[in-house]
């Protein structure tokens, strides 16, 4: 499964920013199940791209 052109501009926005702010990035993975793109970002920030690029911050 390859994430969408909207996914990987989103992504890349999330992790110069998260980069910018010293966050460290623990986990970038693509869940084969729902299609999204997942990031875990220092202890407790979780971000969720949906496939139309829109981001979820949990």
């Amino acid at each position: 499964m390859e994430p969408t052109v909207a996914q990987l501009r989103t992504l890349y926005r999330m992790l110069v920013g998260m980069s910018n702010m010293l966050r460290s990035i623990n986990l970038v993975r693509m869940d084969e199940r729902t299609k999204r793109l997942v990031m875990l970002v220092g202890e407790t920030i979780e971000i969720e791209i949906l496939s139309n690029g829109e981001a979820l911050i949990k």
